[in-house]
């Protein structure tokens, strides 16, 4: 079975693993660092190194329980040593970014009573939407005032694994408006007896597979940038991190 080495520690930049598949110009490994894109996060990027040989690795899905890497293979066979190397500058601002959605829907959902309807994060910006009634941006800007103030704080961030049905009994646990994506969400974690639980002390906890930050001054400021009416009870936010 696969370890996915970015739930344990997200700052792991490099590792060592062992090719166990190849599918044309994907290779699975039995341990892997690459984040799969999945729940509106990007896929990491990076490369695999064998014998001083570069593969770089475009992109990173999962799929029945298995990371599929995709890559240029340049002579990977069945059974080689390799080590990934991840393109942190990409996989630290995805970092930051994502740790600031965990923040803003926390806010929302604690200020405002909405809850998330979709999401995209990128490197150059973000958008998150919400079940909002009115579309109020003095509403929306003292949300993002709140945030940084939290963020001036330096709230510590962590992760750990708790009993499914323990987690699951947690209010506000997931912060999802439609039960079909609370449904995705836990598709990350099939039938399994514990699930990953990412915490903003003192703020937020949330059922989460994706990597984050350590404690919130890492995001930076969040910074609004325009919102957009996307249909009935439905705000799309767009901010960026700097």
């Amino acid at each position: 079975m696969v370890e996915f080495l970015y739930m344990k520690d997200s700052y792991l930049k490099e590792f060592d693993a062992i090719v166990t598949e190849i599918r044309n110009d994907t290779v699975i490994l039995d341990k892997t660092a690459f984040f799969p894109a999945g729940g509106g996060v990007p896929c990491d990027t990076g490369c695999l190194v064998r014998n001083g040989t570069r593969s770089d690795v475009t992109e990173v899905a999962k799929r029945d329980g298995q990371i599929i890497h995709t890559v240029q293979n340049n002579g990977i066979k069945l059974g080689d040593a390799v080590t990934g190397f991840i393109n942190w500058e990409r996989r630290y601002v995805l970092m930051r970014n994502h740790t600031a959605a965990h923040l803003l829907a926390s806010i929302f959902y604690n200020e405002l009573n909405v809850l998330i309807t979709g999401n995209q994060l990128g490197v150059d910006q973000s958008r998150m939407d919400f079940s909002m009634e009115n579309f109020d941006r003095s509403l929306i800007e003292k949300v993002f005032q709140k945030a940084n103030e939290e963020i001036h704080k330096n709230h510590v961030v962590k992760s750990y694994f708790m009993k499914r049905e323990d987690a699951l009994k947690i209010p506000g646990i997931i912060k999802l408006a439609a039960a079909g994506t609370q449904g995705n969400d836990l598709a990350h974690f099939p039938n399994t007896p514990e699930l990953r639980i990412v915490e903003i002390e003192s703020i937020d906890i949330q059922l989460d597979g994706g990597c984050h930050v350590k404690s919130l001054k890492e995001i930076g400021k969040i910074e609004f940038m325009k919102a957009e009416n996307k249909g009935k009870n439905n705000r799309r936010i767009y901010y960026t991190i700097n």
